[in-house]
């Protein structure tokens, strides 16, 4: 090797691989001395020393599947309250409410000290004016917010809970965006509005969903009313709320408003008399219940269970701390350097992971699309003067292409358990998926769709409402009546992918999803022969492969004929299974899978500026978005990249092999500085990655967007993760190559996962490697490092 060469820690001076002290792992710690984690992340913190205009320079706090967005305005502490899966009955995706605290006397008045600062290591937002603190957190076991106030002088407190959905009403058409099945459809989305009011010893909000859902719609919509009884409902008695509760609170009246674009009621609880302390406890239930009566059960048992404000405190601090020292990536480590664009890629990396953060525990995965952090449109896009529900490209509808980059980056992170959420949102659904399969084609196996509602029907925009399902002159049955989405079915070999990627980086028994792999795969290969033998009488072609026709290449390429996606999710999947242990796989299955895998036709190629580059499908009629399909190959299949064979050809791709300008760009989900990290380019890489990480513009730098989608933007901000983490370190095979896209004048001081349960610490000075620890050491041999990485020339 020229450029890299393979190295144990042996094989380096001493003075250049120093595995650093740790507490607890030699000689304790000086009492003096900063505990190493404060250290790292102090210059971490978002700190706001004035208060804001409005909600769309707010904050992110939470923890659980509980987002908070928080900020100071006027005489007012206001915070929207999301917990995820709170869908209606069109699957848009509702805020809770919006709580406002006020005092007495005011705090913040003119020349009053303020700082409004999130502390990242106890995942606490705390506000402080003059001599009054205001703490919040979200307990991360239990679905409860708190508010602990402490001021020198006693103060009186309100609390108002705001609800803005007070009253029944059809949506918008300007609203269509928010639940995305509508949109052409022979009935309007209505909103029913919530019951709030003065209950249970605080202030109750409930929404209650009715009977009839966009569910019944689509099931009628999509023909499958024969299966109905068989597919799962998410949306059926599902209810959401929350019950606001003080101590020493009473109720004091409510109040009519409006903010932003939008009136609301709010209902006021009082402190019974000024004090020096003040405690609030928000219950924020989800579940579904058969009746509005078992759900208020549902949520007095949660406020039974409450373990105080103590033990709260102690767990949630004690998890948030764990969450950091999984992982970390710090550029330019030392004192905090807001000007240096680095260092700012760094702090933007730690940031985002905590918004990643906040749902780790969810039933619902973190949505592409904002997650539980978006606020009023208008402070997004100001001609949207809609409510703070709205969020563009749908609520309960989750886009897989977008959903993938928000959840890759945790396996590197050491985050494999915040996968569970999206990991589980399919295989709740491969039931559905088989019926769907059986249903339009006759055949076995799971067919998922790109635009998937959470109960695994496609979007009824997507379906289209000018068709009828069992009609083939107007559309053939099963696929979808889109220019964008039609057949693009592939997107699952990425989440079959990241079941077994996570059982090889964790070392976690993946058995349990060798059967949603299956059945996935089991599509693919019977759809596939049926189709072309239904039009030329035989399954495979003439050399023994499958015909991928038609089908597409991502949303960009359409038509095509053997997508090269397709062809390489296949293979990735397929090669990860056939790497599992012999324990795992039967003889049978194995012979199976190398047997479909040898069916596979070879990834197209084609000659562009009198170049050989990987072609986005053999053949297509048109290009209709703006992906680059063609290297989807290097991710996230990981076919080609450094250490991988014939990595000039997918270079060469990438500076030859693309169609149009517009397919090269940073924002939201575009790929690009992935691309240039897996291809060893780091030039490239590292401008690329310093435009997607660089702040957003907003207030808050991590809320990305709208880009193509919405803001919070949190595939932007997963595939600025992944482009770094990437830069950093890949894991090709059982090799695990450091700085492989890194630039050397970058000081960077990371921890990051590799595969078989490895860890990975490193510290880059001045173009030197100066610590570098793996555990387990026998791992040690299994790194490889580029030539310059300690300075010395390696044999």
């Amino acid at each position: 090797m020229d450029k890299a060469k393979r190295a144990t820690l042996a094989g380096l001076t001493a003075t250049a691989v120093v595995a650093p002290a740790r507490p607890g792992a030699g000689a304790e710690r000086r009492k003096d001395d900063v505990d190493p984690l404060d250290r790292r992340m102090a210059g971490y913190d978002p700190v706001w020393r004035s208060a804001s205009r409005d909600a769309g320079e707010s904050m992110p706090c939470g923890a659980g599947d509980i987002g908070l967005n928080v900020w100071v305005e006027g005489d007012d502490v206001l915070f929207y309250v999301a917990r995820s899966g709170a869908f209606d009955e069109t699957n848009s995706y509702l805020k809770l409410g919006r709580a406002r605290l006020r005092f007495d006397p005011s705090p913040f008045g003119r020349g009053a000290s303020f700082e409004q600062r999130l502390s990242l290591v106890t995942g606490e937002m705390v506000v402080t004016c003059g001599n009054l603190v205001v703490t919040l957190w979200a307990d991360v076991a239990s679905p409860i917010v708190r508010v602990a106030v402490e001021s020198s002088a006693a103060v009186a407190m309100t609390a108002t809970w705001e609800s803005w959905r007070t009253h029944d009403r059809d949506y918008l058409p300007a609203e269509m965006s928010m639940h995305r099945a509508y949109d052409g459809a022979p009935v309007t989305p209505r909103q029913y509005g919530d019951e709030v009011g003065f209950a249970e010893g605080g202030v109750l909000s409930l929404h209650h969903n009715r009977d009839n859902s966009v569910f019944d719609l689509l099931v009628e919509q999509q023909g499958l009313d024969e299966v109905k009884d068989q597919l799962w409902n998410p949306l059926a008695g599902l209810g959401f709320g929350a019950l606001l509760r003080g101590d020493g609170f009473v109720p004091a009246g409510t109040v009519e408003g409006r903010y932003a674009s939008t009136a609301f009621i709010g209902w006021t609880l009082g402190s019974r008399c000024p004090q020096r302390r003040h405690a609030l406890r928000l219950f924020c239930h989800v579940a579904q219940a058969p009746t509005r009566d078992e759900w208020v059960a549902g949520l007095r048992r949660l406020a039974m269970s409450d373990p105080g404000a103590a033990v709260s405190r102690r767990r949630s601090r004690r998890w948030w701390r764990s969450f950091w020292e999984r992982s970390w990536i710090v550029v330019e480590p030392g004192a905090a350097r807001p000007n240096s664009q680095p260092w700012r890629i760094g702090r933007n990396y730690q940031l985002f992971r905590h918004q990643l953060g906040t749902n780790a525990r969810g039933t619902w995965p973190t949505k592409f699309n904002g997650g539980n952090f978006t606020v009023d449109p208008e402070f997004t896009q100001p001609e949207l003067r809609l409510s703070p529900d709205y969020r563009a490209w749908g609520g309960g509808e989750f886009t897989a292409q977008n959903q993938r980059l928000v959840h890759w980056p945790m396996l590197k992170s050491g985050d494999a358990d915040l996968m569970r959420p999206q990991l589980d949102f399919y295989r709740r659904l491969r039931r559905t998926a088989e019926l769907r399969t059986q249903r339009y084609w006759g055949h076995k196996g799971a067919c998922f769709v790109e635009q998937i509602e959470n109960f695994g029907l496609c979007c009824g925009q997507e379906w289209g409402w000018q068709r009828t399902w069992n009609k083939p002159a107007t559309r053939t049955p099963g696929v979808e009546d889109s220019a964008f989405v039609d057949y693009l079915w592939d997107t699952v070999l990425e989440f079959c992918l990241m079941m077994l990627e996570v059982g090889r980086f964790t070392g976690v028994d993946v058995s349990g999803d060798l059967a949603f792999v299956d059945s996935c795969l089991t599509f693919f290969d019977e759809h596939y022969r049926r189709e072309h033998a239904r039009i030329t009488g035989s399954e495979l072609s003439a050399d023994g492969k499958l015909v991928l026709f038609p089908g597409t290449a991502c949303e960009t390429y359409k038509n095509t004929l053997n997508s090269t996606v397709t062809i390489a999710g296949l293979d990735a999947v397929l090669a990860a299974l056939l790497a599992l242990p012999e324990r795992m796989l039967g003889t049978a299955i194995r012979a199976r899978y190398a047997a479909l895998r040898a069916t596979l036709p070879k990834l197209p190629t084609r000659r562009m500026s009198g170049r050989q580059v990987i072609a986005p499908a053999a053949l297509w009629d048109r290009i209709q978005n703006v992906e680059i399909p063609q290297l989807y190959p290097v991710f996230p299949y990981h076919r080609f990249g450094v250490g991988l064979p014939n990595l000039q050809l997918a270079v060469d791709t990438w500076h030859h092999g693309v169609d149009t300008a517009a397919q090269k760009d940073i924002k939201s989900w575009h790929q690009d500085a992935i691309f240039c990290a897996r291809l060893g380019l780091t030039d490239e890489a590292a401008k690329l990655t310093a435009r997607k990480m660089e702040d957003s513009g907003r207030r808050y730098s991590t809320f990305w967007g709208p880009g193509h989608d919405w803001a919070p933007d949190h595939n932007w901000g997963g595939s600025g993760m992944i482009g770094l983490q990437e830069m950093l370190m890949q894991t090709p095979g059982d090799s695990i190559h450091l700085f492989p896209a890194w630039p050397r004048e970058w000081d960077v001081d990371f921890r990051l996962h590799a595969p078989h349960g490895t860890r990975v610490d490193a510290t880059l000075q001045a173009g030197r490697l100066v610590a570098l620890l793996v555990e387990p050491p026998a791992a040690q041999s299994r790194v490889v490092l580029p030539a310059w990485a300690n300075g010395l020339e390696l044999s």
